[in-house]
C-alpha cells in the first residue's frame, strides 16, 4: 500500500505510540478491574461455594419443615417470625462474613502478590497508571465484593424461600405464614444499605490499610498488617495507660456506627422502618474513616511507584 508523500515512517510510529493514551481514564479502569475478577476468582467462587453448600444443608432440613410451621403457628408472632426466618438470616451472615474473609486476603495480596511473583514488570509495562492499578484494587472489596455478596444472597433466598413452598404444598399446609413472614423485597433492601454503608464506606479504612501494608511489606504481610495495629495499642498502654486506639479499632471492626445501619441478619421491616441514611451520613467516623482510606491508598500508589519486586 502507497504511503502518502507527507507520510513519514516517524510519524506513522508517533501515532502508534500516542494511540495508547487516546484510551480514557474510565477505560482503563474498566479493563483492570476486569483484569482482577480473571486473576482472582474467588471474589465470586468462594461466595458460590458457599450458597451452594447452604443449599444442600436447607434443601435436607426441609424434612422437618411442615412440623416446624405447624409449631410455629402456635407462637407469637415475633416468635414466628424469628423462628421462619433463622435459616435465611443465617445464610445471610454466612454469605456476607464469607466475603469478608475474601475482601482481607484479597487486600492482601493485591500489591503484594505481583511483586511476589514479578509480574509487576509486565503490568508496567502498560500504559496504566499506579493511581490506576491501586484503585481498580480498591474497587474489589469497596465495590464489587458488596454487588456480589448482594446478588448471590438475595438468588439464594429466593431459592430457600421457593423450596420451603414446594415442600409446604406437598405437604398440604398453608405457606400463608411463611410469605408473611419473610418479605424478601424488604430484607433485601436493608441487604443492600447494609453492604454499601458497612461493608463499602464504614470498612473503606480498613481496606486501605491492607493495601497499604501490601504494597510496602516485603514478606508475610498479613503479619505486619496485625502486629503494627497491635504495636500501636501496646504503646499507647504502656506510655498513657489508656486504650483508646483500641476501642476506635474495635468500633471500626464491629461496624456499628452509632446504630444508624441495621445489623446483618435483623432486616425485618421493623428495622427498615428504624433506617437513618441521613445520620449515617452525618457521622463524624464515617468521614474520617474516608478519609484515612483516602490517604492509606494515595500511600499504596506512591509505594507502588516506587517499589520493585521481591
Amino acid at each position: 500500500m502507497n504511503m502518502p508523500a507527507n507520510a513519514t515512517p516517524e510519524s506513522t510510529l508517533d501515532s502508534q505510540v500516542l494511540a495508547p493514551a487516546a484510551i480514557s481514564a474510565t477505560r482503563r479502569i474498566y479493563w483492570s478491574v476486569r483484569r482482577e475478577l480473571w486473576e482472582s476468582r474467588a471474589i465470586y467462587i468462594a461466595p458460590l461455594a458457599v450458597a451452594a453448600l447452604i443449599l444442600v444443608g436447607f434443601l435436607l432440613s426441609t424434612i422437618h419443615l411442615p412440623e416446624k410451621m405447624r409449631a410455629a403457628l402456635v407462637l407469637n408472632q415475633m416468635q414466628q417470625h424469628e423462628l421462619i426466618a433463622q435459616p435465611y438470616n443465617f445464610a445471610e451472615l454466612l454469605i456476607m462474613g464469607t466475603t469478608f474473609i475474601v475482601a482481607v486476603f484479597y487486600c492482601l495480596d493485591a500489591l503484594y502478590g505481583e511483586r511476589r511473583d514479578r509480574s509487576i514488570l509486565f503490568w508496567k509495562s502498560l500504559p496504566v497508571s499506579d493511581l490506576t492499578t491501586v484503585l481498580s484494587k480498591a474497587s474489589i472489596p469497596l465495590v464489587v465484593l458488596p454487588l456480589v455478596t448482594f446478588a448471590i444472597t438475595v438468588v439464594t433466598q429466593w431459592i430457600m424461600l421457593l423450596l420451603s413452598t414446594a415442600v409446604l404444598l406437598g405437604s398440604n399446609v398453608s405457606v400463608s405464614a411463611l410469605w408473611a413472614h419473610l418479605p424478601l423485597w424488604h430484607m433485601s433492601l436493608g441487604l443492600l444499605y447494609h453492604l454499601v454503608a458497612i461493608h463499602a464506606l464504614w470498612y473503606a479504612p480498613i481496606f486501605g490499610w491492607l493495601l497499604l501494608v501490601s504494597a510496602w511489606a516485603r514478606r508475610a504481610p498479613f503479619l505486619w498488617a496485625a502486629l503494627l495495629l497491635l504495636a500501636i495499642g501496646v504503646v499507647e498502654k504502656i506510655a498513657f495507660n489508656t486504650s483508646y486506639f483500641a476501642a476506635m479499632l474495635g468500633h471500626r471492626i464491629a461496624g456499628d456506627p452509632g446504630h444508624a445501619v441495621p445489623t446483618a441478619g435483623c432486616m425485618s421491616m421493623d428495622s427498615m422502618a428504624q433506617f437513618t441514611p441521613g445520620q449515617f451520613l452525618i457521622s463524624p467516623g464515617l468521614w474520617i474513616g474516608l478519609g484515612v482510606a483516602a490517604v492509606f491508598l494515595a500511600a499504596a500508589v506512591r509505594l507502588r511507584r516506587y517499589r520493585e519486586p521481591i
